[in-house]
């Protein structure tokens, strides 16, 4: 009996770490897709006019011979700040943006990041894997701390 417990505690445990990453990929890759499969895509510069409480906006200046457009958004993160030139790529279809680069790589990723981080918990304690735990939480600390540097 106990020993039913035991593998029904680690099924469950190990559906709930998996519910995070899944989680934590999906909401990273609204982002990182335009980020990392930028080929295609309108590239440019963008100059940061002012900032609301969650998007910042800004003149976008292409890195062809398009017309600049005024009023596109980037999300509000530390980073940004009003003046700020950012390389970016427009989400096709918006006005929004998002940085490119290495930044914008480990920004978009930064759900992941996290996610990994709360699974190595569970995958530690609740499923009884401490070298799978410790690689998670490495790699989530990796994203975070490069997300970090980078910005």
């Amino acid at each position: 009996m106990s020993r039913m417990l035991l593998h029904s505690r680690r099924a469950a445990m190990s559906l709930v770490a998996l519910l995070l990453l899944v989680a934590g990929g999906w909401a990273s890759w609204g982002t990182a897709q335009h980020v990392m499969l930028a080929k295609g895509r309108e590239h440019g510069t963008i100059t940061v006019d002012g900032c609301g409480e969650e998007t910042c906006s800004g003149r976008f200046a292409p890195d062809s011979a398009a017309a600049s457009r005024p009023g596109l958004t980037i999300g509000k993160s530390v980073a940004v700040k009003k003046g700020a030139k950012l390389s970016v790529v427009v989400k096709p279809g918006t006005d929004e943006v998002v940085r490119r680069g290495a930044g914008g790589i480990f920004h978009a990723w930064l759900p992941l990041g996290g996610a990994l981080l709360l699974a190595a918990v569970i995958i530690g304690g609740g499923v009884g894997l401490p070298r799978v735990a410790w690689t998670s939480a490495g790699i989530g600390g990796v994203v975070l701390v490069g997300t970090f540097v980078t910005l």
